[in-house]
This record gives C-alpha cells, sequence and structure tokens, in this order.
C-alpha cells in the first residue's frame, strides 16, 4: 500500500518527510514503477536507477520555479510521481495518457520536451541565461547520463556553461562509465568538507574580507588559492570538466539521499558552474534489471515474479541482423556501425561473430556517419543500423560526408513508420522525406522478413552513394500469397486493367491488400502498385499509374515532402489529369499510444482504407 505517496501532491510534500520515511518512499516509488512497467511496458532499469536522485532533487530545489532537465527523459518516471502525476502514472505511454518522457504540454514542471540524447546542457544554459537577463535567480540543474556524454553536443554545452560566473548545476548520473575515482580517505574527507555549506560560507566571507584590503588583500587571495590548488592536485586528478571550467565534485553515491541532498544544498551556495557526479546502479530494487540492465531497458511488459519479458517472437531488427551475418561471412569488407543500440537494431550476433569488424560508436549519430564515410572511402563497405528518429540528427553528415564525396553508405533504418508508446520524439515519420532532399540516395521499404533479406544483400551488391532500407518495429503483417520477393523498383497486382489504382509501400501494404482485395471481391476492378523502392521512384511505376481515373496513395509517413507528394508531382509530370488522393500523416507531431491504435488513428487500417477508397469513387460519380 503506498501510504506516503498518497500523501504527495506536489514535492514540497516532499520537504517535510524524515530520513526514514524518505528512505521508505524510494521502496514505494520503486513498487509502483515495477508494477507499472509489467503491466502496460515502459523504461525499467533507467528509472529505478534514478529514485534517490530524483527525491533528493524535490526535497531540495523549488520546483518548478527551479527547473530540471532530464537528458534523454526516459529516467522521469520517478520525478512525474514526485511532481502530482501519481494518481495518472497507470495511464503512462497509452493514449492521452501520461508521456514517457518529459512533455511540455503535460505538466509545468517538465520544463523541455525531451527523447533525444545530449540536450540538456544546451538547453539549461538556455534557460539560465534567459533567467539572469530578466533578474530571476532561479537554479537550473541538467542531469545527464554517462551515455549521453558520448554525444558531441553534450560537449558543446559544457564547452560554452562553463565560461559563467553564476550558479549552474550539471549532475553526471554515472551508472557504467569509467571516470576515474580520486585515491584515499584524504581525497574522500576532504571531498566532504568542500561540500559542507560552513565551508563554503567561510570561503566566501575570507575572499571578500581579503578583497578589501588596500595594496595587499588581493594579492593574499590569489597566493592562498594557489596554494590551495597546489594542495588539491596532491589528492586529485584533473578532471576534464574542470578543464571546461567546472567546479568537480564526486563520485557520491547516488542511492544515499542525505550525502544527495546535503551536497545540493551546498552547491547552491555556489557561484559558479558545479559538476556533480553522482554513481547509480540502473536496475536498482529489481533483481533481474539489476543483472540485466540492458534487456530491462524498454519494455512491452513482464512477468514481477520471474522476470520473463516474453520478447522472443522474430521481428524485423533480428532478421536484419541475421541476414548481415550471413552478408558478412561472403563479404569481409562489411562493417557493421551502431550508436549505442546494438541489441535494439539486431547487431548483438554481428558483433560476437565479427567483433572486428563492429563499431559501437556510442550515442554519437553525426559521428557515426561520418566515421562511416572515412571506412568507405578507404575501401570497406559500412551498414550504419539506426532507429529512423536517430537518424535525423545525422541529416547534414548525410549530405556533406557521404553523398557529396560519393562514396557509399548503407543505412539499415529500423523503427521506420509508427513506433507507438515512445511517442513523438521516436516516431519514425520523416526519414522518407528528407531522405529525398539528397542527390544519390536509394531507399528501399520492405513489407516482409524475405523482402528485407532480399533487398537487403541487393543493396550490398549494387548502387553507389547513400543506399538505405527502412522497415518497421516489430512483426510483420498479412502477407498476401501473390506478394513477389524481389528487389524490383515496384510490383502491380490484382487487375491489369482498372480504373481505380491503389498504391503504397511499407508495413501498411497488408491493410492497403485487404482492402483492395475486398473491394475487387465487390465488384470493382483495382490495380494495387507496391513500391518497394521508394527513392528515386520506378518512371514504369508513374506510367502505370497514369492510365487510371484515380489514383489513391496511402503513406505511412509526413505528407509534406513526403514520397506520396512526390508521386503526385511525377504523375501530373506524367500528364496524368485525373483524381488523386493522398493519405498520410499531416504536418503534426503524433503522440503517444499503442502501435495499431495509432494507426487507426491516422486513418490505416484495412477498413478505413477500404472506405476512404468507396467513399471518394462515390463522390467522383
Amino acid at each position: 500500500m503506498a501510504k506516503l505517496l498518497e500523501q504527495i501532491h506536489s514535492p514540497e510534500d516532499v520537504k517535510s518527510f524524515t530520513p526514514q520515511q524518505l528512505e521508505e518512499l524510494s521502496e514505494e516509488i520503486r513498487e509502483l514503477i515495477i508494477d507499472t512497467v509489467s503491466n502496460y511496458g515502459g523504461h525499467l532499469a533507467s528509472n529505478l536507477g534514478v529514485v534517490e536522485l530524483t527525491i533528493a532533487l524535490a526535497k531540495t530545489f523549488d520546483l518548478p520555479k527551479d527547473s530540471i532537465i532530464w537528458d534523454v527523459g526516459h529516467q522521469s518516471y520517478p520525478y512525474k510521481i514526485l511532481t502530482g502525476r501519481y494518481d495518472r502514472f497507470s495511464t503512462i505511454r497509452a493514449e492521452n495518457g501520461l508521456s514517457g518522457f518529459p512533455n511540455r504540454q503535460e505538466s509545468p514542471y517538465d520544463t523541455l520536451t525531451t527523447g533525444h540524447s545530449s540536450t540538456s546542457i544546451s538547453a539549461a544554459l538556455g534557460i539560465s541565461e534567459a533567467n539572469n537577463l530578466q533578474g530571476k535567480d532561479d537554479y537550473v540543474v541538467a542531469v545527464i547520463g554517462d551515455g549521453a556524454l558520448t554525444g558531441g553536443l553534450a560537449y558543446e554545452g559544457l564547452n560554452n556553461s562553463g565560461r559563467l560566473h553564476r550558479n549552474f548545476i550539471v549532475i553526471l548520473n554515472d551508472n557504467n562509465m569509467s571516470i576515474s575515482r580520486n585515491v584515499g580517505s584524504i581525497a574522500r574527507y576532504l571531498t566532504y568538507i568542500r561540500t559542507k555549506p560552513g565551508y563554503i560560507r567561510v570561503k566566501k566571507n575570507l575572499e571578500t574580507t581579503l578583497s578589501k584590503i588596500p595594496f595587499f588583500g588581493k594579492g593574499i587571495a590569489r597566493g592562498l588559492k594557489k596554494i590551495k590548488r597546489g594542495i588539491k592536485k596532491l589528492f586529485y586528478s584533473t578532471t576534464l570538466f574542470e578543464d571546461f571550467g567546472y567546479a568537480y565534485y564526486g563520485p557520491f553515491d547516488g542511492h544515499n539521499i542525505k550525502e544527495l541532498t546535503d551536497t545540493l544544498e551546498s552547491v547552491k551556495l555556489m557561484n559558479k558552474p558545479v559538476l556533480l557526479h553522482v554513481r547509480t546502479y540502473k536496475g536498482k530494487g529489481y533483481r533481474y534489471a539489476e543483472l540485466s540492465p540492458t534487456e530491462y531497458h524498454g519494455l512491452s511488459g513482464f512477468d514481477v515474479r520471474t522476470g520473463d519479458t516474453g520478447s522472443s517472437a522474430k521481428n524485423f531488427s533480428d532478421v536484419f541482423g541475421k541476414t548481415l551475418c550471413k552478408l558478412a561471412e561472403e563479404n569481409e569488407k562489411i562493417c557493421a556501425i551502431t550508436a549505442a543500440m546494438q541489441d535494439g537494431t539486431g547487431l548483438s550476433r554481428f558483433r560476437n561473430q565479427f567483433r572486428d569488424r563492429f563499431y559501437d560508436v556510442g550515442i554519437a549519430e553525426e559521428h557515426a556517419v561520418t566515421f562511416s564515410g572515412g571506412l568507405s572511402i578507404a575501401g570497406m563497405l559500412p551498414v550504419f543500423a539506426v532507429y529512423s528518429t536517430f537518424l535525423q540528427r545525422a541529416y547534414d553528415e548525410l549530405i556533406h560526408d557521404i553523398a557529396l564525396q560519393r562514396t557509399k553508405l548503407l543505412l539499415a533504418i529500423d523503427r521506420a513508420g509508427v513506433v507507438g508508446e515512445d511517442g513523438a520524439s521516436h516516431q519514425g515519420i520523416f526519414d522518407a522525406a528528407y531522405l529525398q532532399t539528397i542527390p544519390g540516395v536509394t531507399l528501399y521499404s520492405p513489407s516482409y522478413f524475405d523482402e528485407l533479406a532480399v533487398q537487403l544483400r541487393y543493396l550490398t551488391e549494387n548502387e553507389d552513394g547513400i543506399c538505405a532500407i527502412r522497415y518497421p518495429r516489430g512483426i510483420e503483417l498479412y502477407k498476401p500469397a501473390y506478394v513477389k520477393v524481389s528487389w524490383n523498383p515496384y510490383d502491380s497486382y490484382l487487375d491489369e486493367v482498372a480504373k481505380v489504382v491503389l498504391v503504397t509501400y511499407g508495413r501498411i501494404f497488408s491493410f492497403a491488400a485487404k482492402a483492395a482485395e475486398e473491394i475487387r471481391a465487390e465488384g470493382t476492378p483495382i490495380r494495387l502498385l507496391k513500391l518497394n523502392r521508394i527513392i528515386p521512384i520506378d518512371q514504369n511505376a508513374i506510367q502505370e499509374a497514369a492510365a487510371a481515373d484515380r489514383v489513391f496513395f496511402f503513406e505511412e509517413g509526413i505528407k509534406a515532402g513526403g514520397i506520396g507528394e512526390h508521386f503526385l508531382f511525377l504523375l501530373y509530370e506524367q500528364g496524368f489529369r485525373g483524381a488523386f488522393y493522398l493519405t498520410a500523416i499531416e504536418s503534426s507531431f503524433v503522440p503517444h499510444a499503442p502501435m495499431f491504435q495509432t494507426l487507426q488513428k491516422l486513418g490505416f487500417t484495412e477498413k478505413q482504407i477500404k472506405d476512404k477508397i468507396k467513399t471518394d469513387m462515390q463522390k467522383g460519380e
């Protein structure tokens, strides 16, 4: 029974809790997260690791006046629970429920809508600077994980924020990275002393007093600082963060609430950028997640008692990984690159089988693309496996470091299209639209597992420049017996002579095929065009569609600049003057909800496709 959680309606309520109550509160939060994620899915290990840190932040700062920026944001569940959303927590990631990430539209406590990595420091710096310009003294805290520090944007933020001459706090949540510890009990004692409020006040008062002494005061102050730095170097190795201009403290136990709150209270007194290094353990409090935090990172649900995640179903990522291994056995030039997503993209098998040709570059998609370009220039065949939403980050590198160089890179774009519960920041709906703006791109979009394998092989052996293959999350859907497995640019099915043509690609071809079959069974001839290669669109597909009176195009991607709009342009260029109906995702972000529920909301189910065609045909009669 969550007795303490029921008393919390805002972070202010945490401030009156005793140390013992805070420990009990941390257990209640863990139990709630484990129970909720086991039933509804979500991010588990990362959230279990920051429970005490979140409690310490709520107890120390004046929220939402002070701003907490969670990098990536998949670890924000405890924060949501403590900021007035406990009673709605069971709705997390459901349609119209709480987002699985911080969301500015959801709560005033969510300062920044997040979902991608390494953005927190730069955003926090902007907020801090705006506060300063408006005469506000609000605190701004960026909480960033060690994984996010592999992204270059984090260092750009550190480089600029280290120049500040006022309070700015970065908390490094370290649950994996090896950052050298300061050695020995004296170093630990000095860290403890240097973060005590009394020490900081005395230090400030002494500096103020010395600065007022005529002639010699400032010189004495400078001399004392040099002596202090000299003593410090006897016990501390200089950190990268100090080189950026930060005062570095830590590492601290990220599960010790008292130590964390005492330290945070002390840091608030400092008038300079501070980096607090805290050590936490992903999955803390749930044995299975502690032993395998990667497996329990993002889940659809699991059995709390046994830890069974039920994740053995065959999926597109798995098919990609197995196929790439088979191809790499035949071609020693094939290399695989991932941006910290080797399991999610199906590359674990490749890593084990071809360790010398496998590269995990961390959360650094921009680097991954340019690094791949270097591999290609020097004679290798790089394959960069990446989620659609994260490939967006490397748009410039694709243009400048691959396309402009006229070298080959094979992109395996996972989670293309709607992904579901992770919501707006993770929907893979933009890749087709922006990739067709880049000269020389070849992009395939298979609907089924065997198509993925065949088309992946084709792209490794043929084509130049940016060669890409995009495929959805999860399992394959209905596959008609008449569908060919090929790398042909397009295939056409059903009636050869028809006034109505239905065109689509990717996952929703399954829905379109069923709809077309039903329309045909009801007596209306219909031609079904399946685009396998969506960039460039084959001219023969355009000519075939142009012979009809009505063309219906369904696209699980953004409408503006998408494949459907380009298809329409090519149709009219061909002389088509019939009716064209495009159903795609309007210029908006797609919120979180279960994947097939989202597809239905967007109008892509079998019934909706059928109804759309029949309704528009009746209007045109």
